[in-house]
């Protein structure tokens, strides 16, 4: 055991008692010329010094003495006498003269005299280094006994204070063997200090018996004779000398004498014994080693004094040695008695880290990934518990992790992890393990649906079926892959899955009957199987109001659609009239299928008249284009074509770009037949420069070769063709081109297709079927995973639009640029042509979500906000579109500082259902809390965010970095230091892990500051 060293120093009290009374100096008439000297130098020796003081220096600093028979030399000594008075009397204006003096006089008894007083003088001072000087040049020789013995010990006493021990030893050892001696007891006392310092215990315990009893030394002594005798392992004797002194009362170490009896009882495991000696000098100390706050600790600990022990034990880690590793075990446990998880966990963490004890090392690895697993750390748990699986396949604890570990894979939110540590667990699975494969795999799957990661996902769901204990997930999985199917179109995929999770339907998160059914009513529909399709569709609603969902609204609508396509046009009229009457968002639809239910019946002017109608109640609509393009057809159909150019007119000011190719070409027809040849060519020729790949402009020139031919005028027909960049055979010599490559493409010869479209579009750049061709290429690239060429002919077919395939072409180079790419900007420019030209419902829909996407991975939120909210506003959005739209909300209303509005937006993604969305709305309202001063709020949210959102490894960090955070601001640097450091050694992302680095350093920084450790 090492203890610290203490002494008490020497009380040098250095004043002269004198009289300030002046005695009279001899009178004048006194004829002895040395009575003046004799007299001073009577009352110099008798101490007077304040007397003699005056005296000599007249007598110094006088005339010469002319009428004096005093010989030179007197004078001399009449200095002598003035310095030494003046050193006497404590004066700094001697110093100088008395060094002069010292310096330049040849009186060796005087000068060696005068240096003894000077050296006098500065040890009064505590000058002991020039008192050291003067006393070597003083020597003994013209010294008296008494002023020898003063000159050693106060040499001694200064080499002593200067901690130069080994010279002082000698002149200690010297007058400590002189009873005589006035210093005899004080040299003892230092000779004893000495030779304690130096571990001569026995020398020191002779010395400092000497003086146990004197006055000066009796409260001081008892400390170092008990310390001897510990030393000496004389511990009981030390503990009774230790216990007697403190109940004598007034010790002068009474702190330390405690200390010492505290620590023998500690060492004989008489812990309440030891306590309260331990208790009391801790108190009373600022600072204390780190050995004694752990046995005080420790006393408590045993004690079962648990809120002591943690306050103590808490301050003690921070180091590799075994008293770190003992307390914060220790800490773990005392932790686990008050309740206190998280904090036990962080002390087994700090244990685990320290390899000075195996055993304990290994134990609080296992504890703290059991208490990871109780708290809800599921990925926290899955790693250590693996790691502790491998590194300590002996434990006993053994059994038990592998047990956890299952029902941490078996419960975790974490399935991307799990699924991970599932295939790296190698060999026959046990039972535990594939009773909650099925449903890690389930989660996962649902995970990667919400974050558009559909190829991934579908192949999770059909794994699903081939599982052993999988009876709870197979029918959710038959959902999904229903679902799954029809988004990519494979709608008798989609159809077979869904009908056998109708077979036995359950509700289970997202999924459920009335969705199902939804979809699968469109399935039948795009298969134009119009009677399953209503079936389907009737199931979700025979009926609607404005109080229904937008599913059942819409279902409801396309029953009528069903009714419609069997040419049940009674039943399809009686629901949309339901629907036209009760206003329902589809109101404009299913009064435009009421006129076109008019036309099926050839009832031509009814059908005008609803089209008519339709152009004045719903002029706003997104079907008021084709409205006015169906009535033009209509007036055309019955010949009645001046009354068609007007609808046409308001199809070509629309900014419906997929019908103006139509609406160019029909005007032209309605000129044409009206005999207004010169307005004919006119839209005619602004169809031909404005869409000179559609279709349409091919159709036009067999009209402008008529109308020139009719005037006979061939010429102007040729100019007018080569003014279009039209040769008059130009399409039949590309149509054979193309022909070829289709074919190709219809049977299947992909790699013929590839060639042959690319080699068409080389020979006729601009020739009538570039679209389509460009568009089939696009196709083949990207069947093959050729993003960039996929992506070059999309733009192509997307640059010439409008025609039939722009709208896919938009989607298809957004999807790519998006998904693929990362190009989020060019993404946006193609999400945005699509949601342009969309005609569909669903392209329009996946253009919002597109846009809303690139915006919020380019953080645009003030710019986002307003898309969000239109979005939100769609019929038949997915949850993952709620999640996304209410994200950027929250995150606009959060840098505008309405903290509360945030929250509330942040919340209802979350609500939705899990995803990346959810994990980081979780993460941003513990963030918005801690910023509220919320503290214990922030800490649950925290929590919630490390237990729901297992697969967001990023927000799990950052969760962990905001809950040191909020330890730090709590004052409670424990827990803070224990977080922190958990994510700098084991943070993937090296950005969070140099955050978290700075934050433990200002942790580390305060718990220094604030440590009663030395």
């Amino acid at each position: 055991m090492s203890r610290s060293i203490k002494f008490v120093g020497l009380a040098v009290v250095a004043t002269a008692g004198f009289s300030i009374q002046l005695q009279a100096q001899a009178t004048k008439i006194n004829t002895d010329p040395d009575a003046e000297f004799k007299q001073a130098k009577d009352l110099y020796f008798r101490g007077q010094y304040s007397l003699a003081y005056p005296i000599f220096k007249t007598l110094n600093y006088s005339a010469p003495y002319h009428n004096s028979n005093i010989p030179e030399t007197r004078a001399v000594e009449a200095k002598f006498y003035t310095l030494s008075c003046s050193l006497m009397l404590n004066q700094a204006s001697a110093e100088e003269p008395a060094k002069e003096f010292i310096h330049f006089e040849h009186s060796t008894p005087l000068v060696e005299m005068l240096s003894y007083q000077l050296a006098e003088y500065y040890f009064r001072k505590e000058n002991f280094q020039e008192a050291l000087n003067y006393y070597k040049s003083a020597g003994t020789a013209n010294l008296s006994n008494e002023e020898t013995a003063k000159l050693q010990f106060h040499q001694g006493y200064c080499l002593f204070t200067m901690q130069k021990f080994e010279e002082a030893e000698p002149l200690f050892n010297a007058i400590r063997q002189m009873p005589s001696n006035p210093n005899y007891i004080d040299a003892n006392y230092y000779y004893g200090f000495i030779e304690f310092y130096k571990k001569d215990y026995d020398a020191a315990l002779s010395s400092l018996q000497i003086v146990k009893d004197n006055p000066s030394y009796n409260k001081i002594v008892p400390y170092y004779i008990a310390e001897i005798y510990y030393f000496q392992d004389q511990k009981s004797k030390a503990l009774r000398y230790a216990e007697q002194s403190i109940s004598e009362g007034g010790q002068y170490y009474e702190t330390e004498l405690k200390q010492l009896a505290g620590h023998i009882y500690f060492e004989q495991g008489a812990y309440s014994k030891a306590l309260p000696y331990l208790e009391a000098y801790i108190t009373k100390s600022a600072k204390v080693k780190r050995e004694d706050l752990y046995e005080l600790s420790y006393c408590y600990y045993q004690d079962k004094q648990w809120n002591k022990a943690i306050e103590g034990l808490k301050e003690l880690g921070g180091k590799e040695d075994s008293l770190a590793q003992n307390s914060m075990y220790l800490l773990g446990d005392a932790y686990l008695h008050t309740g206190d998880k998280s904090s036990a966990r962080n002390a087994f963490l700090f244990c685990s880290l320290n390899s000075s004890n195996k055993s304990q090392k290994a134990i609080s690895t296992f504890n703290y990934a059991k208490l990871s697993y109780e708290l809800g750390y599921q990925d926290v748990a899955l790693s250590e518990l693996k790691k502790f699986i491998t590194d300590y396949p002996g434990s006993p604890y053994n059994q038990e992790a592998k047990e956890l570990l299952v029902s941490v894979l078996s419960n975790a939110n974490n399935y991307k992890e799990a699924l991970a540590m599932i295939s790296s667990l190698g060999g026959t699975q046990s039972e535990v393990v594939q009773r909650a494969y099925p449903r890690i795999l389930y989660g996962r799957a649902v995970e990667l649906i919400n974050d558009q990661n559909i190829d991934q996902a579908s192949a999770m769901i059909n794994k699903i079926f081939n599982l052993p204990y999988s009876e709870k997930e197979v029918q959710p999985a038959y959902f999904w892959k229903g679902e799954l199917a029809y988004r990519s179109q494979n709608y008798s995929g989609a159809i077979d899955a869904l009908n056998k999770y109708l077979l036995n339907p359950v509700n289970y998160g997202e999924v459920n009957e009335t969705d199902a059914n939804y979809t699968l009513g469109y399935a039948y529909l795009r298969s134009e199987d119009y009677n399953k399709a209503l079936n389907a569709f009737r199931k979700v609603a025979t009926t609607a109001n404005s109080g229904s969902t937008n599913v059942q609204k819409d279902a409801y609508l396309r029953t009528a659609d069903c009714y419609f396509m069997q040419k049940n046009y009674s039943q399809a009229s009686t629901i949309y009239d339901d629907i036209i009457k009760q206003n329902l968002p589809s109101a404009d639809y299913a009064y435009y299928q009421k006129a076109v239910i008019a036309g099926a019946y050839g009832r031509v002017a009814d059908k005008v008249a609803y089209l008519q109608a339709f152009d004045q109640q719903y002029g706003n609509s997104s079907l008021a284009a084709e409205a006015n393009l169906q009535m033009a057809s209509a007036y055309m159909a019955s010949e009645n074509f001046s009354k068609a150019v007007a609808p046409l007119q308001k199809v070509l000011n629309s900014n419906q770009e997929a019908l103006k190719p139509d609406a160019y070409l029909n005007l032209g027809v309605t000129y044409f037949n009206m005999g207004n040849n010169q307005q004919s060519l006119e839209s005619f020729q602004q169809l031909i420069k404005r869409y000179p790949n559609a279709e349409q402009s091919n159709d036009a020139i067999s009209y402008v070769r008529n109308i020139f031919v009719n005037e006979h005028q061939p010429e102007k027909y040729l100019a007018f063709m080569q003014q279009n960049g039209k040769q008059v055979s130009y399409s039949e010599q590309d149509s054979l081109s193309y022909m070829s490559a289709f074919k190709a493409y219809g049977d299947e010869q992909f790699d013929a297709a590839i060639n042959g479209f690319q080699s068409y579009l080389n020979s006729f750049p601009e020739g009538g079927h570039n679209i389509d061709a460009a568009y089939y290429l696009a196709g083949l690239y990207n069947q093959r995973k050729d993003v960039n060429n996929a992506l070059k002919y999309y733009q192509v077919v997307a640059a010439k639009a409008p025609n039939n395939f722009a709208e896919d072409a938009a989607l298809q180079a957004a999807r790519l640029y998006y998904f693929e790419k990362k190009d989020y900007a060019s993404a946006t420019t193609y999400y945005q042509q699509l949601k342009d030209i969309a005609t569909s419902q669903e392209n329009k829909l996946e253009s919002m979500r597109g846009l809303l996407r690139c915006q919020y991975k380019t953080e645009q939120w003030a710019a986002a906000e307003a898309n969000a909210q239109d979005l939100l506003n769609q019929k038949g959005i997915a949850d993952d579109d709620r999640q996304i739209s209410n994200t950027i909300i929250a995150k606009n209303l959060q840098q505008q500082g309405d903290l509360d509005g945030a929250t509330e937006a942040y919340k209802k993604v979350y609500a939705l259902g899990k995803s990346e969305y959810a994990a980081e709305a979780r993460y941003r309202v513990a963030e918005i809390l801690t910023d509220q001063n919320k503290y214990k709020d922030a800490e649950k949210a925290a929590f919630d965010v490390i237990n729901k959102s297992g697969s967001y490894d990023y927000w799990i960090t950052k969760s962990y970095i905001l809950l040191g955070d909020i330890y730090f601001k709590e004052n409670d640097l424990f827990n803070a230091e224990a977080t922190l450091k958990s994510v700098v050694d084991n943070a993937s992302d090296s950005t969070l892990a140099k955050e978290a680095q700075t934050k433990l350093d200002q942790v580390l920084a305060q718990k220094k500051k604030k440590s009663r450790v030395e």
